[in-house]
């Protein structure tokens, strides 16, 4: 086999090791270990720290809107899942967790050991204990705490503090808990009965649009 027939293998080596986007957001940059891998498609903005040997999949979306990110070590985010934070709800998520393929991670903090299945979703507030498991489409609610080793199961729904599970089919019992945390103030910062949808995204416009002048650095 000649030089010719090898070039092909030793570009893809080399593109392996690249991190396509990479964005400055608010003067913050994400800061990725040199023994971590960001495949070319995933994006990072922002206060964000990526711990060693974590690997971000394709299509993965780690966005910092004012609260840091800090991932730790040999953590997983798979394909098209979306960690994201704001000024009041950073993210931690400990060592040795699993983010599932389209999962969704907001303003949470996540303990080591942490299974996140396929589809689930994580809201702000949440705190998850080590070894807990969030099997596929199921929900943590915000400011909802899960006590280590708890298994959510497969569309379930963990709500309150601590942590009660319901059955998708319970909406009653989920509502009677879920009113009280008050999610428009928590996530949006209007009280329920002020919170429409002009609004919110009125304040969802003048808070997103901070991105017009974030910057690619890689």
């Amino acid at each position: 086999m000649g030089r010719t027939d090898r070039l092909p293998l030793m570009q893809t080596v080399r593109l392996k090791r690249e991190v396509r986007v990479l964005l400055s957001h608010n003067g913050k940059n994400p800061q990725v270990h040199a023994s971590a891998y960001v495949a070319p498609t995933a994006t990072l903005c922002g206060d964000i720290s990526i711990g060693p040997g974590c690997r971000i999949m394709h299509g993965a979306s780690i966005i910092a809107e004012g609260g840091k990110i800090t991932i730790g070590e040999q953590c997983i985010v798979f394909e098209n899942a979306v960690v994201r934070s704001n000024t009041d709800h950073p993210v931690f998520i400990g060592k040795y967790c699993l983010i599932g393929p389209n999962a969704h991670v907001a303003g949470c903090t996540i303990e080591d050991e942490v299974f996140i299945a396929t589809g689930a979703a994580i809201f702000h507030g949440a705190r998850l204990g080590k070894g807990s498991e969030i099997r596929i489409h199921s929900v943590v609610h915000l400011n909802s705490c899960l006590e280590p080793g708890v298994v959510v199961p497969i569309g379930w729904i963990a709500v309150g503090n601590p942590a009660r599970l319901f059955s998708p089919d319970r909406h009653e019992e989920i509502w009677g808990i879920q009113k009280l945390l008050n999610f428009p103030l928590t996530v949006y910062g209007f009280d329920r009965p002020e919170a429409s949808m002009k609004k919110i995204t009125r304040r969802l416009s003048d808070n997103l649009g901070s991105h017009i002048d974030d910057s690619i650095i890689k």
